[in-house]
């Protein structure tokens, strides 16, 4: 079995990138990065997803992925953006983060709501070669969060492309639905040509 790295200490993101890996690639070992944590200091969700593959490759001498993402609001310019884990503070809390995006766009009716969500892979091979891909799931912010399911900005994500009388957010949804159709599971497909160089 081939082994790789995912460069993240994020557990939530372990599970949910796994479980895409095993649907595409059975194959392929993803296993968590447990090294030092890399200063993200990009400005972009791309060079943030390098920063922490080449750090993990480096540590590991395997094939190392890493995902950064984020939640971009048109209204709010694209923001939070590669700041969505830190939107509320240096300490990264989901529900504050959500808290704070529902007041700031308040007063801002439904159909101004539009956001997406982005996700972008680094993948770095132990040579040194470098690919970056993204994936992006359109959407809008809920005026409330609803359901447990998923993190980060889940519960207040709407994705487009459901029947307007049954609209849930991705909080409601199932693993499943998500793995299927999340902003990394569309940026794992764009990827999924490179993976024969690992």
């Amino acid at each position: 079995m081939t082994r790789a790295v995912l460069a993240t200490h994020n557990p939530h993101k372990v599970v949910e990138f796994g479980r895409i890996v095993a649907a595409t690639r059975p194959d392929l070992e993803l296993v968590g990065y447990d090294g030092p944590e890399p200063v993200e200091d990009g400005v972009t969700f791309a060079e943030n997803a390098l920063i922490k593959a080449r750090a993990a490759a480096a540590h590991t001498g395997h094939a190392a992925f890493a995902d950064d993402s984020g939640v971009c609001v048109d209204v709010l310019g694209g923001s939070p953006g590669v700041f969505s884990a830190y939107w509320a503070g240096h300490r990264k809390d989901d529900v504050a983060n959500r808290e704070l995006l529902l007041d700031q766009i308040s007063d801002v009716s439904d159909p101004h709501r539009a956001a997406h969500y982005v996700s972008v892979i680094a993948l770095v091979l132990p040579d040194g070669t470098e690919h970056v891909v993204e994936g992006v799931w359109p959407g809008r912010i809920a005026s409330a969060a609803r359901g447990d399911g998923g993190f980060g900005y889940d519960p207040v994500f709407v994705p487009d492309e459901q029947p307007t009388d049954a609209e849930r957010t991705v909080g409601e949804w199932t693993d499943e639905e998500k793995t299927a159709r999340s902003h990394r599971a569309r940026a794992f497909e764009a990827l999924q040509p490179l993976l024969a160089l690992i």
